[in-house]
């Protein structure tokens, strides 16, 4: 593997996403587009990591950061659904797929079709969800889609281990039942993840120090996944279910370890999924060349593609709205005991058609051994490979590029969602300046030890207007969402704060520079600075949302 040529294609990826989120084009299918056409370039060498760095490397911080997004509550809420989706559905695909494909393409056993299975079955809802977002789908919808994502992950990554193994006959299994096994798998990885999480956030309730507390988070995912994979149980769960911990737990950590954190993971996400779409498109001109050198016809290997592809598509559909149909039937004839569904008959349009294959799909396929225990070359591993990428490229471009237009014909926006969203916030704020009342009615009623009473009364006058002042400014932010003359002048007041805080800091630099002023001294104001300017960008991106 040469060190160089990665790192290149890391800053290539980061430059082609730039530029595609600039044009309001699709990244991923950018990234792997380009890297395909580029492993056609003469004298290109294969970048080709090694399949346990896909899988114990890329994976997990993945994972996690999505995990540690995702609300416990929101979870629980909406449990129901995003089993149903993210169990019965993955398995029903991959078990479709691996009944075609063994059917249908000689060079894979009935394991290795269940291999290629457990490979396409997961769903992306990343971009799903964005677009989702922008349009205004409810919120129920995106949660759902958002945990889907995570339990679908655990579920196929889980399959394609126990497959992989059975295949490859890399692991001794402690029973001869599948069933118990997966069960074993499951059981065995919440357990350590959970172990995991509770050790680490005991840990960093007693750091008091930022870094460090986000460096033992780094760690974390990895941990999780190495020690669950170490007593042959599910490192995959483990990583979602130490982030669901983490994730729930967040509010523990002081407000710098928050942002910092916030701001690495998001980073880190970015750099990992720009990489492996990008390193995916690579592998294209030799997986050919792979496929051509074992004799088989490369048009037939991706006609293959389009065929799984086909049912991949097909599968979803026909799986969510066969249980909303069941589900309408038993409640017209009263048999019904679950109550209302959640969901009306266009959402779940709208969620059977979300089915876009993503970072996990290409990870999981390039995460395949090259060879058995015994030997052996995996049995058609090219093919699989081949395969995988037409469908997460297929997905990408017809489920991808046709959802803004479905939800838009659908009209799914639940025109009662923002009404809710802004009741919410008002609580919200109710209950924290009722409590930011009653803790200085507290204090001056109770004064500190040795403090003069006038002048804790004063310094309590003057944290008093600056939250009056802190939610006047909110009120005239929320009246600028309804009134676009209001909202063009909160506007405009961002515009200047930003280019005077700008102006601060070129001032501050030139006599940085000029070496009036220290430079330890300019570090320590311009982070002020940065945090007022972050603040101001947040108001703004919040009002876009």
């Amino acid at each position: 593997m040469n060190g160089t040529w990665i790192l290149l294609v890391v800053i290539a990826a980061i430059a082609v996403t730039g530029l595609a989120n600039r044009s309001n084009l699709q990244a991923p299918l950018v990234l792997v587009t380009i890297g395909s056409l580029a492993s056609f370039i003469p004298g290109m060498p294969r970048l080709e990591l090694h399949p346990h760095v896909i899988l114990g490397v890329v994976l997990p911080p993945l994972l996690y950061s999505a995990a540690l997004r995702f609300s416990v509550a929101t979870f629980r809420r909406h449990l129901t659904p995003i089993l149903r989706l993210g169990i019965f559905t993955v398995l029903a695909t991959a078990f479709a797929v691996a009944l075609s494909a063994s059917w249908l393409v000689p060079e894979l056993t009935l394991g290795a079709a269940l291999v290629l299975g457990a490979v396409v079955a997961p769903t992306d809802a990343v971009s799903a969800v964005a677009v989702g977002r922008k349009l205004g789908l409810p919120k129920r919808v995106i949660a759902v889609l958002t945990g889907e994502g995570l339990v679908n992950d655990a579920t196929a990554l889980t399959l394609f281990a126990v497959a992989v193994s059975a295949v490859a006959g890399t692991r001794v299994f402690a029973t001869d039942s599948p069933v118990a096994f997966f069960g074993y798998e499951g059981i065995g990885g919440v357990a350590i993840g959970l172990l995991l999480a509770t050790v680490v956030h005991l840990i960093r309730g007693r750091m008091y120090d930022s870094p460090l507390e986000t460096v033992l988070g780094l760690v974390l995912p990895f941990t999780a996944y190495l020690a669950a994979e170490e007593i042959g149980a599910s490192g995959v769960l483990a990583v979602v279910a130490a982030g669901l911990y983490m994730g729930h737990r967040a509010t523990d950590a002081s407000v710098a370890t928050r942002i910092q954190e916030r701001a690495v993971w998001e980073s880190l996400d970015i750099l990992l999924e720009m990489f492996v779409f990008a390193y995916m498109g690579l592998q294209l001109k030799f997986v050919i060349d792979e496929v051509r050198d074992n004799g088989l016809d490369v048009h037939i290997a991706f006609l293959y593609g389009f065929a799984i592809l086909g049912v991949v598509i097909a599968v979803r559909p026909l799986w969510v709205l066969l249980h909303w149909a069941r589900r309408r039937l038993t409640r017209s004839i009263g048999l019904d005991r679950l109550g209302r569904d959640q969901f009306s008959g266009r959402e779940y349009l709208v969620i059977s058609w979300a089915g876009m294959r993503g970072v996990v799909t290409l990870a999981a396929a390039g995460g395949i051994p090259f060879v058995l225990a015994s030997g052996e070359p995996f049995p058609g591993r090219e093919i699989v490979q081949v395969i995988a990428f037409v469908v997460a490229v297929g997905t990408l471009l017809i489920q991808g590029a046709t959802m803004p237009a479905l939800i838009r014909a659908l009209n799914v926006a639940d025109p009662y969602e923002r009404l809710y969203t802004e009741e919410q916030l008002e609580l919200a704020r109710t209950i924290s300046t009722t409590a930011a009342r009653q803790h200085l009615a507290e204090l001056g009623a109770n004064p500190p030890a040795g403090v003069d009473a006038d002048d804790l009364q004063r310094i309590l006058d003057r944290v008093n207007r600056s939250m009056q002042a802190r939610a006047e400014a909110q009120q005239v932010e929320d009246a600028g969402e309804r009134d676009p003359s209001v909202l063009q002048a909160a506007a405009l007041f961002e515009t200047l704060r930003r280019s005077v805080l700008r102006a601060q800091r070129q001032a501050l630099i030139a006599a940085r520079d000029d070496g009036d002023l220290d430079d330890e001294t300019l570090r320590t104001v311009l982070e002020g600075l940065d945090i007022e300017e972050a603040a101001a960008e947040e108001r703004i991106n919040r009002r876009l949302r």
